[in-house]
């Protein structure tokens, strides 16, 4: 399947210094800190993840000169709840755009779904041969009602969107293959245990037993290992070893070894997580995204698509180079794509 990636657009919360801010988040400030992320991008209350996911299109779609209605699918991936349940933010976007023709998916594979939805979009144009344009959008908005965008993870979650316009048969940033491996035991460690048919939220929008509602974090994952951390270790130890092996096994599907690849985009992960990773895949840290981490922050699905985007505009990367996408999100799932520069 030939397609390539025509242009990109991306929209952010407002930057917010994490030394400024970290004690209005948590007391363990020094923990944060350790991190080694500099800023983070925050929206303000009456900004939604749709309005992030849109404004990116809209510059995308600007960039590559391409209209709404020209679109055939719309493919959009999101980390956190949209803005309302029972609701389908991926149809909403593209009746906001105007993307009439367009047909849409969701992804709700967390972070790791600004990879797999360019899997999902090579199955797409593989069955339609008729599709020649779609947009992708990957798209990030911490619900703070929910979750302490501080405290809930071992890293700083921002607030954005980076979208991208796909053409067939466009011969620059070309998609080469994707690998995506999946293990079930895990997804018990990423939900919100209230709000669901589980255990309903009351008629007020309370919990039915009106207890505080908070996503699951880092203790509770803890708690499964029986607080014993040689078992914990071992099991973050397993996550990085499935992501050097799920771009190992995408490498060879394109005939090419890791240390062929030009860059490795990982999630916007902590400084040490992005070093072991980086260390397992052998390659050095530079030739990841690991200052655009500490500068940014992590934007959950989006991750991906704004390393490509800045990427694209730095002109750091020469054509024919290969750069590869790879993480984990919550399920859990590990992925990556091979772009052909």
């Amino acid at each position: 399947m030939n397609f390539g990636l025509m242009s990109f657009g991306t929209a952010l919360g407002e930057r917010a210094p994490v030394a400024e801010i970290a004690s209005s988040y948590t007391r363990d400030v020094e923990r944060v800190l350790e991190y080694g992320y500099r800023n983070i991008h925050r929206c303000p209350p009456d900004t939604g993840i749709s309005d992030l996911a849109h404004e990116a299109a809209l510059r995308a779609l600007a960039e590559a000169g391409v209209e709404a209605d020209e679109l055939d699918l719309v493919v959009l991936a999101i980390t956190d709840l949209p803005e309302y349940l029972y609701w389908d933010p991926s149809a909403h976007l593209q009746h906001r755009l105007g993307a009439r023709r367009a047909e849409t998916v969701l992804i709700t594979q967390g972070c790791v779904g600004g990879i797999t939805c360019l899997d999902e979009i090579a199955g797409r144009f593989a069955t339609h041969p008729d599709y020649r344009r779609a947009l992708v959008v990957g798209a990030n908005r911490t619900i703070e009602a929910y979750w302490n965008r501080m405290e809930t993870h071992s890293l700083l979650f921002s607030d954005g969107a980076t979208a991208a316009v796909v053409g067939r048969d466009h011969e620059r940033r070309r998609w080469r293959a994707s690998e995506a491996v999946t293990d079930g035991r895990y997804a018990g460690f990423f939900l919100l245990e209230k709000g669901g048919s589980a255990a309903p939220f009351g008629a007020g929008g309370t919990a039915s037993d009106e207890e505080p509602v908070a996503v699951r974090d880092g203790w509770d994952i803890m708690e499964y290992f029986d607080y014993d951390t040689d078992a914990f270790s071992a099991f973050v130890e397993m996550m990085n070893q499935r992501v050097a092996d799920v771009v190992a096994e995408a490498c060879r599907r394109v005939g090419v070894e890791t240390t062929d690849l030009a860059r490795v985009v990982l999630l916007n992960d902590n400084a040490r997580t992005m070093n072991e990773v980086a260390k397992k895949l052998g390659v050095p840290a530079e030739r990841t995204n690991l200052q655009v981490s500490m500068e940014y922050g992590h934007f959950g699905a989006a991750d991906h698509l704004f390393n490509l985007d800045r990427l694209h505009r730095s002109g750091g990367i020469r054509p024919g180079e290969l750069v590869a996408l790879a993480g984990m999100g919550r399920g859990m799932h590990w992925a990556c794509s091979i772009i052909e520069w």
